[in-house]
């Protein structure tokens, strides 16, 4: 089922996540959700409280040839484990901030411990994109998001186009 994505500003997207417990079928059902929404965006990346569930869960699919087949990734309580000191500029989006982009900078490679959607303690190595992606998911589950890097000049400018946004959302559903 497709999920209502938040816009920035909503505190809810400045909380920091609970972690998860036992996984149970409505988890696993939410992070089948949480795709369907994200491939639906369209994006590459999701987290829980983008959709106003405050737990520590994400996911993501970094893939985008259409000759390659998708990979999708459901991570629970995803953590980074180690960094590398090498760096990595992208120009970063995020679907509750839509039609945003700015240069953020971060770790290229990164070690990710995760629990998959069968219980599971998984570990990785990313590069690339999908380190890029991966921090950038797992900093909504702290309350951060990608314009908390940017100078306050440009953040504020972000803040105010998407207030904007929202009241003329708003205005479109009355």
């Amino acid at each position: 089922m497709k999920r209502n994505i938040l816009i920035h500003p909503d505190p809810r997207l400045k909380k920091v996540c609970e972690g998860v417990g036992d996984l149970s079928d409505d988890l696993r059902s939410l992070a089948d959700d949480m795709l369907e929404t994200m491939y639906d965006a369209p994006g590459i990346g999701l987290a829980a409280p983008q959709i106003g569930v405050l737990s520590r869960l994400i996911v993501l699919d970094c893939v985008k040839a259409d000759s390659e087949a998708p990979r999708p990734l459901v991570m629970f309580n995803p953590k980074i484990i180690a960094a590398s000191d090498e760096e990595n500029v992208y120009e970063e989006g995020c679907l509750s901030i839509p039609d945003q982009y700015a240069e953020v900078t971060r770790p290229k490679v990164v070690d990710v411990e995760w629990i998959d959607r069968d219980g599971n303690v998984q570990t990785e190595t990313f590069d690339g994109l999908w380190a890029t992606c991966v921090q950038h998911e797992i900093d909504h589950l702290d309350g951060k998001l990608f314009i908390d890097y940017l100078k306050p000049l440009k953040r504020q400018m972000i803040t105010r186009k998407m207030v904007k946004l929202k009241k003329e959302l708003a205005r479109e559903k009355a």
